[in-house]
C-alpha cells in the first residue's frame, strides 16, 4: 500500500499546475513558435514582396548608377548615409514588428498570457557545471538531438525537392530585366520557404503535443501527494471540486472494470447498489467488487444490465453491505447465511435460463 501511494498515477491538480506556471514550467514547443514566426514572415513577404522589391530595386539602381559620380563634401556625407539608412529601416521595421508580434502571439496561444519572475530570477545552481553535464547526457537531451536531426533532414529534403524544380528557370534569369530578376528570385525563395515552413509547422505541431504529454507525465502526482495537498489547501473550492471529480472518475472506471465480473448486484433499489462476486470452490466468501450510491448506483446497475448480471432488490442487505464492507473485502461472517440465500436464488434463475 505504501508503494502504491507513492506511484505517480494521478493527474496534476489545478494548484500544482498553477504553482508550476508561476515558476515558468509550462508545456510549450519552441519549434511551434519558430514555425509560426517563419510562416508569418513568409506571409508578410507574399503580401508585400512586390512593393519591397521595387523599392529596394529602385534604391540599388540609383546607387549603382550614381556611385562613381558622387561629389559630396565631407560635411554632407554623414547626412546622406543617415538618410539612406533610414529609408532601409523604413522598409525593414514593419517586418520586424510583424515577426515580433507573431512570436508573442505564438507563445500566448500555447501557454496563455502570464509573467513569471521565478523563470528569469538568477539561480546559482544553473551555473553548476556538473548539473549542466547531467542535462547534456539526459534522456531529454537525447530526444531533442534526435528531433533536431529529423527536422533538418525532413525540412531539407522537402526544400531541396521544391528548389530543384526551379533550377532551369533560375539559369535563365541572366537574360531578364534586373528588377524582374530580383522579383523572380524572391518568388522562388518564398515558395521554397513556404514548402519547408509548412513541413516544419506540421513537425512542430507533433512536437507541441509531445511536449504536452511529457509535461503532464512529469507533473503527475502520487495519491499521497494529492492527500497532502488537500490537507494543506482544505477549503479551496477549486481543489475540492477537482478531488470530487477525480474520485468520481476513479469510481466510474472501477465500476466499468469490476461489475462485469460480478455474480450478482444487490440494490436498495434506488439509493444503493453493491456488486458481489463468488466462485464456488475458489473463493472463501463473496467479495464486494464495487458499490455506490445515487448516480454511481445507477451506473452499477447499468453495467450489470449490459452484461446480463442478475440484479436483486434486497434493501436491508444492500444497505448493510454498502455501509459495512469496503470494496475488495469479503463479506462478514454474520451475513454469510443471508448472502447464501441470494446466491441460491441467482443460481436457480441461471438454471431456468439454460
Amino acid at each position: 500500500m505504501a508503494e502504491s501511494s507513492q506511484e505517480k498515477t494521478e493527474q496534476p491538480t489545478p494548484r500544482k499546475l498553477q504553482d508550476a506556471k508561476k515558476k515558468g514550467q509550462v508545456a510549450k514547443s519552441k519549434d511551434l513558435s519558430a514555425a509560426l514566426v517563419l510562416m508569418a514572415a513568409v506571409l508578410f513577404f507574399f503580401m508585400y514582396s512586390n512593393e519591397t522589391v521595387v523599392s529596394m530595386g529602385g534604391y540599388l539602381s540609383w546607387y549603382f548608377s550614381n556611385c562613381f559620380s558622387f561629389n559630396l563634401p565631407d560635411d554632407q556625407m554623414y547626412t546622406v548615409m543617415v538618410n539612406s539608412l533610414l529609408e532601409v529601416v523604413t522598409l525593414v521595421v514593419p517586418l520586424i514588428l510583424f515577426i515580433m508580434a507573431m512570436g508573442f502571439i505564438a507563445n500566448v496561444l500555447q501557454t496563455g498570457f502570464f509573467i513569471s519572475s521565478d523563470a528569469v530570477a538568477p539561480k546559482f545552481e544553473r551555473m553548476n557545471p556538473i548539473e549542466g553535464i547531467k542535462k547534456l547526457l539526459s534522456v531529454d537531451s537525447l530526444v531533442e538531438m534526435v528531433k533536431s536531426i529529423l527536422k533538418i533532414l525532413v525540412v531539407g529534403i522537402v526544400s531541396y525537392v521544391v528548389a530543384i524544380k526551379y533550377i532551369p528557370e533560375m539559369l535563365m534569369i541572366y537574360f531578364k530585366n534586373p528588377q524582374l530578376e530580383i522579383l523572380e528570385i524572391v518568388s522562388v525563395l518564398l515558395v521554397i520557404a513556404f514548402s519547408g515552413g509548412m513541413v516544419f509547422l506540421v513537425l512542430a505541431m507533433i512536437d507541441f503535443y509531445y511536449q504536452k504529454y511529457s509535461f503532464n507525465k512529469k507533473m503527475k502526482m502520487s495519491m499521497q501527494e494529492v492527500k497532502d495537498e488537500y490537507k494543506n489547501s482544505e477549503g479551496d473550492p477549486q481543489i475540492k471540486g477537482w478531488l470530487r471529480k477525480r474520485q468520481r472518475e476513479i469510481a466510474m472506471n472501477r465500476i466499468s472494470e469490476e461489475v462485469p465480473k460480478a455474480t450478482v448486484v444487490l440494490t436498495n433499489p434506488i439509493h444503493y447498489a453493491v456488486a458481489l462476486k463468488y466462485e464456488e470452490g475458489i473463493s472463501k466468501a463473496p467479495v464486494v467488487l464495487a458499490k455506490g450510491a445515487g448516480d454511481i448506483a445507477l451506473r452499477v446497475k447499468e453495467v450489470a444490465a449490459n452484461y446480463n448480471i442478475p440484479i436483486i432488490e434486497n434493501p436491508p442487505l444492500a444497505r448493510l453491505l454498502f455501509k459495512q464492507v469496503e470494496v475488495g473485502s469479503e463479506i462478514p461472517v454474520e451475513l454469510y447465511q443471508t448472502v447464501a440465500e441470494v446466491l441460491a436464488m441467482v443460481y436457480k434463475i441461471k438454471t431456468r435460463q439454460y
